[in-house]
């Protein structure tokens, strides 16, 4: 099988599009198939053809199948070094790891209260405290990588890397909830925003007319 990238829906699989724009942004090649979530047995068990463990996203390559967002996108640093999904400096990967490791186990309040949902019209909603925390560290985050490495370009660490994969989908989840950002997380979200990539993803997920009910809570 050619590399191929398995996802989910792309209004509303924010773990599926950490991969994908990792790929795409940084010109891997891949072949994408799309299977709808929670549509029932049938799609269920077509994503257990490509992985035991029933999630997207799966990406194989050859012979090799990697499951996890984190995990397709260090396989991807390792297989292409070319495609800089890390930065060069030690110190700098190690902080790029980490924030993005971060992402990947944290900001449970901040999932469960703004979901994913690029279809919803742009509007607050009332938070708890803890989602309230959450928005704050990512602010923390952005603003810290900007301060130290906006000298070398316009994303977290001076060039696009895995850390800008893996935090696109709060990119989208602050547009849609209209969460209050200061001048230097403005500017990130709108470097993110203009990225084709991000516009691509953007653009397919306004054009699917799949809802899914239990994200159409708010």
């Amino acid at each position: 099988m050619a590399r191929t990238l398995v996802i989910g829906n792309k209004n509303y699989s924010s773990w599926s599009m950490r991969p994908w724009l990792a790929l795409k942004a940084t010109n891997i090649a891949f072949d994408e198939v799309v299977i709808p979530l929670y549509t029932g047995d049938a799609d269920k068990r077509r994503i257990l053809a490509f992985t035991d463990s029933g999630k997207v996203p799966v990406l194989i390559d050859g012979d090799v199948t990697i499951w996890d967002s984190l995990a397709i996108i260090e396989y991807a640093a390792e297989r292409f070094p070319k495609a800089r999904l890390w930065p060069d400096d030690v110190a700098a990967r190690a902080h790029a790891r980490s924030v993005s490791a971060e992402m990947h186990s944290g900001f449970a309040a901040l999932r469960n209260e703004c979901g994913m949902n690029i279809h919803r019209p742009v509007g607050p909603k009332t938070l708890s405290d803890a989602a309230q925390a959450d928005i704050a560290r990512v602010k923390q985050i952005w603003t810290d990588c900007r301060e130290r490495y906006g000298r070398f370009g316009p994303y977290l660490f001076g060039a696009f890397s895995g850390a800008d994969a893996m935090f696109a989908p709060v990119v989208h989840r602050f547009r849609t909830y209209a969460i209050e950002l200061d001048p230097v997380c403005q500017g990130y979200m709108a470097v993110m925003m203009a990225l084709p990539a991000f516009q691509e993803w953007t653009e397919a997920a306004m054009a699917e007319t799949l809802v899914i009910a239990k994200f159409e809570i708010d």
